[in-house]
C-alpha cells in the first residue's frame, strides 16, 4: 500500500517486543569488541555480528551488500527500494562495542526487571534491533515507500571511526539519517566533535645519577603541560555554540621513561580536544603550537613534535528546521506523550561522517553505556521501533 493510505495505528499494534529482544539478546551473545589497533581476533568478533546481521536482512527480503574497510572487519548495508519520488532514509548504527576487563559473564544475556543485560545492550545493539524491527513491519505489510530506506551495520564506532569514515568516501549517502545511540529516545540533532592527537618531547639519555649531562624529556613535558593551565578559560571565553556550548581540552595518557637510573629522552602526551562546529583540525594545531613554540627559546635543548592525529571526529549540527528533525521530535511527542527536548548529545558519533542532515534517537542511557552493568529498558527498544516507523513514514512526503 502507499504511505499515505497505511493505518498508522495497525502497524504500530504489530511491533512483536518478544521477537525483539530474542534478536537483542542473540546479537550480545556475539563478542563483537572492537579490537582498537589490534587485528580483528577471536575475542573481537565484529565479523561474526556482521554476519549474522546481514543474515536478518537477508531473511526479510531486504537488498543486502557489503565492504570490508579491513580485513575482518565489513560495513553492512540493507536496502527497501522506495519508488524514487522521496528522500532516502538511512537508519544507521555501530556493530562493535568497547572492551568488556573485569565485567562478569558480558556476553550471557540476562532478562530481569524487565531490562536486558549484557555487554552492548544499549550501545548500541538495541538500536539495531529496533531497525530489523522497523524493516519487518514495512515489508510484511506490504509498504511502498517513496525513498529508498537503508539499514547500516557500521564498523569500529568505538574508535577511530573507520567504517563510517569509508561510507563517508564511498557511500551510500542517504539524504537523510537516524543513527540509534543511546539518548533514552530523546532526539538530538548535535554534538561536539573530538580531536585526539599525541604531543611529544625530546631529550637526551644518561645515568641519572649525572642529570645534568642529559636533557630531561619528562621535565620538558611538565614544562610544556604548564603552558596550557589556561588554555579551557580561553576556550570558554569564546562564543560558544548555542546548544554544545564550548569546545574542551583535557590531557589524557602519559608516557616517558624506561626506567627510574636513566634521564628520560622521550615523553609522550595524548590529548584530547572537544571541537565545536567552525574549528578546523589545522585551527586546534595552530593552537597548539602558538603556545608551545615559546618554549623552544626559552628552555634550553627543548624539542618537541605534534602528531599524529590519533581520533578525529566532526561535529554534528543538524538545523532545527531540518525534516528529519522536525518529524523525530514529532514522533517521540506521539510515542513518548512529551515533547523531546531536543537537545545536543553528550559524545561523538558516526552521524557527522553520513553527509547529510542526523539525529541522534535510540533506546538505552547513555549513563549505561560502557559499564560494567549495561543494560537496555525492554520498553525503550519497542518505543524505539515505534518512533522510527513513525519518521521513517512520516518523511515519506519530503520533496
Amino acid at each position: 500500500m502507499p504511505p499515505s493510505n497505511y493505518p498508522l495505528q495497525a502497524l504500530l499494534e504489530q511491533v512483536a517486543q518478544g521477537s525483539i529482544v530474542d534478536l537483542l539478546r542473540e546479537m550480545i551473545a556475539i563478542p563483537s569488541v572492537n579490537p582498537f589497533d589490534e587485528p580483528a581476533n577471536e575475542d573481537c568478533r565484529e565479523l561474526e555480528i556482521a554476519d549474522y546481521y546481514q543474515s536478518r536482512m537477508d531473511h526479510l527480503g531486504l537488498l543486502t551488500s557489503r565492504r570490508n574497510v579491513v580485513s575482518g572487519r565489513p560495513n553492512i548495508f540493507g536496502r527497501i527500494k522506495g519508488n524514487g519520488t522521496g528522500p532516502c532514509i538511512m537508519l544507521a548504527g555501530h556493530l562493535d562495542t568497547v572492551g568488556v576487563t573485569g565485567y562478569s559473564n558480558p556476553f550471557d544475556p540476562v532478562i530481569r526487571d524487565n531490562r536486558v543485560y549484557g555487554r552492548g545492550s544499549c550501545d548500541m545493539k538495541a538500536g539495531l534491533a529496533a531497525f530489523i524491527e522497523v524493516a519487518r513491519i514495512i515489508i510484511q505489510n506490504d509498504i511502498e515507500l517513496a525513498g529508498d530506506l537503508l539499514i547500516a551495520g557500521i564498523a569500529d564506532e568505538e574508535h577511530h571511526m573507520i567504517g563510517s569514515k569509508e561510507i563517508r568516501e564511498n557511500g551510500p549517502i542517504p539524504d537523510f539519517a537516524i543513527v540509534g545511540e543511546p539518548t533514552e529516545l530523546e532526539v538530538c540533532h548535535a554534538h561536539k566533535g573530538q580531536l585526539c592527537m599525541h604531543i611529544r618531547t625530546y631529550g637526551r639519555a644518561c645515568h641519572s645519577s649525572i642529570p645534568e649531562l642529559g636533557v630531561n624529556a619528562i621535565s620538558h613535558m611538565a614544562k610544556l603541560i604548564g603552558v596550557f593551565e589556561d588554555y579551557n578559560d580561553e576556550l570558554m571565553s569564546r562564543p560558544p555554540h548555542p546548544e554544545c556550548g564550548h569546545g574542551r581540552f583535557s590531557p589524557g595518557v602519559i608516557r616517558g621513561g624506561d626506567i627510574a637510573s636513566s634521564v628520560p629522552d622521550f615523553c609522550e602526551l595524548e590529548v584530547d580536544r572537544r571541537t565545536i562546529v567552525g574549528e578546523s583540525t589545522q585551527d586546534v594545531i595552530s593552537e597548539y603550537r602558538k603556545r608551545i613554540e615559546p618554549l623552544t627559546s626559552s628552555v634550553p635543548d627543548f624539542h618537541y613534535e605534534i602528531g599524529p592525529v590519533t581520533i578525529e571526529t566532526a561535529a554534528l549540527d543538524t538545523p532545527l528546521e531540518s525534516p528529519i528533525v522536525e518529524q523525530s521530535a514529532q514522533a517521540y511527542r506521539e510515542t513518548v506523550g512529551q515533547a523531546s527536548e531536543l537537545k545536543p548529545f553528550n559524545g561523538g558519533t558516526d552521524a557527522p561522517n553520513l553527509m547529510c542532515p542526523a539525529v541522534i534517537c535510540g533506546p538505552g542511557s547513555i549513563q549505561q553505556a560502557h559499564t560494567l552493568d549495561e543494560f537496555v529498558e525492554i520498553d525503550q527498544v519497542t518505543d524505539a521501533v515505534k518512533i522510527y516507523l513513525r519518521t521513517v513514514l512520516a518523511m515519506q512526503q519530503v520533496v
